[in-house]
This record gives structure tokens, C-alpha cells and sequence, in this order.
């Protein structure tokens, strides 16, 4: 993968550009995805590789071309592969590989030199003019982000592509046009970072493939080794074609060796899938984030959100806690902060969170806007004044304050000192699976905890039910996942969660919830015994019951 990462260390000439390149076998893999192998007739299909490199797909291609079709002119080659690249030396460089396989199949040098020439352009390829339609579109488009790009070239994309929203990465608009170039029927293969499957920037990407195109087969690569050099990053292969959307195949975190990828391959494309494949009859709807989990747990996710409101419909508010924007300023020993009692709050943060409590380390912040909605006038705290005196230069500094000059003690976020004494539940930000804590309303959380509050449902209950795997299967389903295995518990994911309203639940589960029985839990979402299974799995996975 060609990442924009330039603290990485790559043997590759392309090292200033933070280029990564991808293993023989992934490049075979893909290539087999999309069925261009040598059993076809790949002298009738035309093939697209859109970010050419160093040539670690097109020699493939090639090599497989030729094995079929080696007794054409070159003539006769030249209009089935097109090949683009940016780079001017690295496609000199990918051509040279080309043109010693041409040879070695017996095209004199100089036809060599001009076919490998013809096939692999210099230029951009969201930008230049190509004829298609194409059977095949495979490679590894350039991962690099946004501020990176030159303004005015950035423009011309933004010009160009709808799906280059957000801070969406520049991959994301080679999918845009790689999938327009696809003749019916066609397939995309590309290895490439997943975020766009589940983060807000990947949104209209998502709502094209749901529409026009199918999303075939997906392949988790994290942590697979899948290219030469290391990547921080999160690849998966994912195969796409121009026909009516269906069901959608999975495979997870395959090694990257010859002899895993070529069976996988055989189980992904059978007429029926077989393990370690799993397939999923739905796996996006318009716009929102993919579920792209095992297959049961995909089930009991789509089955549960026919069936139940979503959290906040349920009666949950869902919130995050305060960011300052300079904690060290804001965030101090609650005892130690010499401000007046009303602009000071006990802060509870993720540290604090021990074995299912909370362990007050005795931090507090600073909360300028006192009992108000409002910032206080300083003048009338004095202490408080003397205190933000001290640290005008580096509070002034920050961006909320250059946005606000007359509100440059302001935190970013505006504190509401009635959350403080407010039950709610905690949850950490990033974790490998829920972690919920009750807190009686003692303390103001901080900015990487998420809280719970409700004025219907009961707290205690509404933990047993989230804790009991409930929060771990939609927050899997809908969160991208981080390096080991991590999920972000973040508010976006957490309203997706279904719950049935408190009036609906009897008195008897009502009781059981209350007191932590996990096994009620099946009960409330009226679960069958193979779905109860799927919460066992979870469950086992959920922080210990406080109580």
C-alpha cells in the first residue's frame, strides 16, 4: 500500500513519498478475485491498473496475459492492459520490469520497450482522459491525505468527485472513478485501508457502492503482513463489481503466503461458500457505516434493529465528556486549584475506571462558567481571575480563544455543572470491549469518556444489559477496528445500539436486570438459543459486574 506515512521506514526508491508496495501473493490473490486468470480468455477482457508503482500488480498481469494469449501480436496486446502512474521514474521504472517480461516471452527489445510504454502512461489518473469500459480494475491506490495534495490539484478532485467529502483520503476517490470505468459485469479488486467502510468521510462512497454496485467479497489483511515494507494502517481487499448488489463474502485476517491465499481464493469464488468464508446477505444500507463482522452476529444485529429504537429513542441520552483544549492549565489536583468552590468540579477520567469502579485519583477541573450556561464575568471572581492571569499567554494561544478574543478563558466545550451530581454510566473511549461503570454522580468526566443518563431506565439495569455484550455487538458492527482489535466506543456508535423501552420490560426481568443477572438479558431482546450463543461469545468479553 502506498501510504502517506513518512515516519515509516521503507527500503523503496519512493521513500520521500512514503510508498509501500504489495507481496506477490496478495497481488495473485486479487487478481484471482476478479477472476483474471489464466483458464479465462483474457485476449477479450481489458484491464485498468490505476496506480502503477513499481509494477507489483502489471507484472502479474502481464505474465498471465501472455500465458494465454502469447501468440498475439503486439498489436493485438497493446489496447488490453492500461496502466497509470504519477511518478515519472517510478513508471520508468515499472516499465523496464515489463519490458523484460515481454522479452523473456520473446518480443524483440525494441517492441518490448514500445508495448510496455503504450501500457503504462505517466499521469494522473483522476484527472487524464481514459477509454473504457474495463473487465478488470485491480491495484492498490494511493492512501495519502488531503493536506498533503497541492490546493489547486486537490480542487480539480474536489471539482471532479462527489465522494471526496470530508477529510476523506485520496483512495477514496480512486474507487469513484475505477468503479465508473467498469463494463457490466466488471470487477474492481483493490487492497487499500477499510476506514472508508465505517468513518463519516467514507459516507458517499458507501451510498455509490449501495446503489450501482455490489460489494462482492471482503478481506480483513490486518496485521497480515500484505506488503513489503510495514504499514500503520488497516488494509483489506475488497472486490467490487458492476452488477445488481447481493450477498457479500468474508474472510478475516488471512496469512499472506501462497499457500493460505490460493485455497482462500477457490472458497471465496465457489458457487457456495465454504470456511473459513462466511457470507452476509446485507452488509450496508445507503450511506451508513458496512457491517462486515461474522456472519451470526451481522444477523442478530440487522434483526435487532428491526425490532428495537435505537438508544436514544429509548429514553438514553447519550454525551461525551469536557475538552479543554489545555488540560494542563484546566485539569490540576481538585484540592490544589485556587479558584472560588463554584468554578472548580471533581473530573473523573479513563485512568480512574479500576476493575468496574471508580478510584478517584483527586483531579478536578477548572469551570469557568460556575452554576451558568454562560462564562462568568471575572471581575467577580477574583480567584478564578488570578488563576487564568497566570496562563493568559498559552490560553490566548489556542484556537477557540483567536476565534473568541473576549472569551479566552473558555474551555472548548462548556461545562454543565448539573451532569456532575447526575448518575450516569461511563464508558473509556477505545477498548477491546465495553467497559461500564456506574457512577453515582460524584464527579464531571473528561473528554475521553462517553456517559450514559437516562430518566427512565434504571442505571443499574441498563449496565447489566449493555455490559452483558449488548454495547460489544453494535459497537463491533458499526466501529472501525484499531490496531489490536481495539473498538471506539464513540457516540456516533453508541446510538446505534437498540433497547427496549423501560415501560415495555415486566417487573420480574425489570428485578433481574437490576441485580446483574446477565442471563435476563437474552429474555428482554426475546433472543433464540443460537442468538443467546452469539451474547455468550460477547459477554464473556464484557468488564466484571461492579456489584
Amino acid at each position: 500500500m502506498r501510504c502517506s506515512l513518512p515516519h515509516e521506514k521503507v527500503p523503496s526508491v519512493s521513500l520521500e513519498r512514503g510508498a509501500f508496495f504489495t507481496k506477490r501473493a496478495v497481488v495473485e490473490f486479487i487478481l484471482d478475485l476478479v477472476g483474471y486468470t489464466t483458464d479465462h480468455a483474457l485476449e477479450q477482457r481489458h484491464v485498468l491498473e490505476p496506480a502503477v508503482g513499481e509494477g507489483d500488480f502489471i507484472v502479474p498481469l502481464v505474465e498471465r496475459l501472455l500465458a494465454t494469449a502469447g501468440s498475439l501480436s503486439a498489436e493485438a496486446l497493446a489496447p488490453l492492459i492500461t496502466g497509470m502512474e504519477l511518478h515519472g521514474p517510478t513508471a520508468a521504472l515499472a516499465r523496464q520490469r515489463v519490458a523484460a517480461v515481454l522479452e523473456v516471452h520473446g518480443h524483440p527489445p525494441g517492441v518490448a520497450r514500445d508495448l510496455a510504454g503504450h501500457w503504462i502512461r505517466e499521469g494522473d489518473f483522476l484527472l487524464e482522459p481514459l477509454a473504457g469500459p474495463f473487465e478488470s480494475v485491480v491495484g492498490n491506490p494511493p492512501y495519502v491525505r488531503q493536506e498533503r495534495l497541492d490546493p489547486q490539484r486537490l480542487a480539480a478532485y474536489r471539482a471532479r468527485y462527489k465522494t471526496l467529502y470530508d477529510r476523506a483520503d485520496l483512495y477514496v476517490p480512486f474507487y469513484e472513478r475505477a468503479l465508473s470505468l467498469l463494463a457490466p459485469g466488471g470487477h474492481l479488486g483493490f487492497i487499500c485501508a477499510d476506514r472508508w467502510m465505517k468513518n463519516r468521510y467514507g459516507g458517499p462512497l458507501r451510498a455509490l457502492v449501495s446503489r450501482d454496485y455490489r460489494l462482492k467479497v471482503v478481506v480483513d489483511m490486518t496485521d497480515t503482513d500484505a506488503f513489503l515494507a510495514p504499514v500503520i494502517a488497516y488494509p483489506a481487499v475488497t472486490i467490487l463489481s458492476r452488477e445488481t448488489p447481493g450477498p457479500t463474502r468474508l474472510a478475516h485476517r488471512p496469512a499472506a503466503t501462497p499457500e493460505v491465499l490460493r485455497p482462500l481464493a477457490r472458497a471465496l469464488t465457489a458457487p457456495t461458500p465454504r470456511p473459513p468464508v462466511q457470507e452476509v446477505e446485507e452488509s450496508g444500507r445507503g450511506k451508513a457505516p458496512w457491517i462486515l463482522g461474522h456472519a451470526d452476529q451481522t444477523a442478530l444485529v440487522r434483526r435487532l434493529e428491526a425490532a428495537f429504537p435505537p438508544l436514544e429513542e429509548a429514553g438514553v441520552a447519550v454525551g461525551i465528556g469536557v475538552a479543554t483544549g489545555a488540560d494542563a492549565v484546566f485539569i490540576a489536583p481538585y484540592d490544589s486549584l485556587d479558584v472560588e468552590p463554584a468554578c472548580k468540579l471533581p473530573l473523573v477520567m479513563t485512568r480512574d475506571l479500576v476493575e468496574g469502579r471508580v478510584a478517584w485519583r483527586g483531579l478536578g477541573v477548572v469551570n469557568p462558567f460556575a452554576t451558568g450556561e454562560t462564562l462568568v464575568p471575572l471581575a467577580a471572581y477574583p480567584r478564578l481571575a488570578a488563576y487564568l492571569e497566570r496562563h493568559r499567554a498559552r490560553l490566548s494561544a489556542r484556537h477557540v480563544a483567536k476565534r473568541q478574543p473576549a472569551a479566552w478563558y473558555r474551555p472548548i466545550d462548556r461545562l454543565h455543572a448539573s451532569l456532575t451530581t447526575r448518575p450516569k454510566l461511563l464508558i473509556p473511549d477505545i477498548k477491546g470491549s465495553a467497559h461500564i461503570v456506574l457512577e453515582e454522580g460524584r464527579y464531571y468526566p473528561h473528554h475521553n469518556l462517553y456517559h450514559l443518563t437516562s430518566d427512565t431506565w434504571d442505571l443499574r439495569a441498563l449496565r447489566t444489559v449493555l455490559s452483558a455484550g449488548i454495547a460489544s455487538l453494535f459497537v463491533g458492527a458499526y466501529s472501525p477496528r484499531l490496531r489490536g482489535d481495539f473498538l471506539r466506543f464513540q457516540a456516533q456508535y453508541l446510538r446505534r445500539i437498540r433497547l427496549p423501552r423501560w415501560e415495555s420490560v415486566d417487573e420480574a426481568l425489570r428485578r433481574r436486570l437490576t441485580e446483574g443477572d446477565h442471563e435476563a438479558v437474552g429474555a428482554v431482546y426475546e433472543m433464540t438459543r443460537s442468538e443467546r450463543q452469539v451474547m455468550g461469545r460477547l459477554g464473556r468479553l464484557a468488564s466484571p459486574d461492579p456489584s
